[in-house]
């Protein structure tokens, strides 16, 4: 049966890159939970479209970017949902690791990003890319990633500038 090809197909393709996907909504999601269940997502997502996939690209470029637009739809549902503040933005312990912050701010300005800027910044700011690697992912140019990593810093930097607002 060709059903069982495929469901086979993706079993042998979820044991291959499956730890992968998880570390990576793990990086994004920051909860083991959000991440296993988005990794199972992923997975149902690759078997639907397997018959689509052109080979364009690597197969793991194409697991990361179905990974990648999962995981910031999950976020902006989360934020949509009131969720996200609760989940990942409780105030830090005083002895708290800055960089868990960080990805907390980080998750919460993805989440209201525009689509490309958020993927050039998760490309360049979380997985360190070049700009140049980041634009052959994104298909665009080395000045657009640069454009649209600004955008999102001047973002992050806005959200600072209120966030000290707000303590004083």
């Amino acid at each position: 049966m060709a059903g069982d090809d495929s469901v086979k197909e993706v079993a042998d393709l979820f044991r291959q890159h499956g730890p992968r996907v998880y570390r990576r909504a793990l990086k994004l999601l920051g909860h083991p939970a959000d991440a296993e269940e988005a990794t199972q997502d992923i997975f149902l997502k690759a078997m639907k479209g397997l018959a689509r996939f052109q080979g364009k690209s690597q197969l793991t470029t194409w697991l990361y970017e179905i990974t990648t637009h999962h995981c910031l739809n999950h976020l902006r549902d989360l934020r949509r949902r009131g969720e996200l503040h609760e989940a990942h933005l409780s105030p830090p312990a005083e002895d708290a690791a800055p960089r868990a912050f960080d990805l907390a701010l980080l998750r919460r300005l993805l989440a209201r990003a525009d689509e490309r800027e958020a993927q050039a910044a998760i490309y360049v700011f979380v997985d360190g890319m070049s700009h140049d690697e980041a634009a052959a992912l994104l298909q665009v140019s080395r000045r657009t990633v640069g454009n649209l990593v600004e955008r999102f810093a001047a973002a992050a930097r806005a959200a600072a500038s209120e966030s000290e607002g707000g303590r004083r």
